[in-house]
């Protein structure tokens, strides 16, 4: 939990913009080529790896995509005690034996990667894992990875504040 007072200068951030995202997938992607890796499936771990694992999917012209829902960070700093897996749940029943590349934004305590890491490994699937970034105390480094950081990164998909229906109220009314 964040101890800044409001007169606090704000914390360093690491801030990637949508062009940078596209050179960072393209790059990810080009590294998983060049391993040998050729997954049969990609999963993201909801919300944060989603759009990296959609670019990635296109890339590598993956069509079987999923995602699986694990609630972690409630904010800046702030997490629950344990990452919890969310409904709805991935269907396993096509993971034995099948190559997997879980995706997710960042690995930063790397405790909600090792946990999907882990249910995937047991329902039988050979798994690798990407991540745009990984911070230096992560329990878990990906097999991929574009950049390493040591501090709170601003994503472009999550830096703007949420949208409410007043605020789409609002817009309409300025619009007229």
């Amino acid at each position: 939990m964040s101890t800044e007072s409001p007169s606090s200068p704000a914390p360093e951030r690491e801030v990637l913009d949508w062009e940078t995202f596209g050179t960072a997938s393209r790059a990810l992607s080009r590294e998983i080529v060049e391993s040998g890796f050729q997954p049969d499936s990609i999963v993201a771990i909801a919300r944060g790896g989603l759009l990296l694992a959609g670019a990635i999917a296109y890339a590598l012209d993956v069509k079987a995509c999923g995602a699986l829902n694990v609630e972690f960070y409630t904010g800046v700093d702030a997490r629950l005690p344990e990452p919890v897996v969310l409904p709805p749940l991935l269907d396993v029943q096509g993971l034995p034996g099948s190559r997997v590349l879980l995706v997710d934004d960042v690995s930063d305590s790397g405790r909600t990667l090792a946990l999907v890491l882990e249910l995937m490994r047991a329902s039988g699937a050979e798994v690798r894992t990407v991540t745009l970034y990984e911070k230096p105390q992560t329990v878990l480094r990906p097999d991929y990875v574009w950049k390493q950081v040591d501090r709170w990164i601003s994503f472009p998909w999550s830096t703007l504040p949420t949208i409410t229906a007043a605020d789409s109220v609002a817009s309409a009314e300025n619009d007229a």
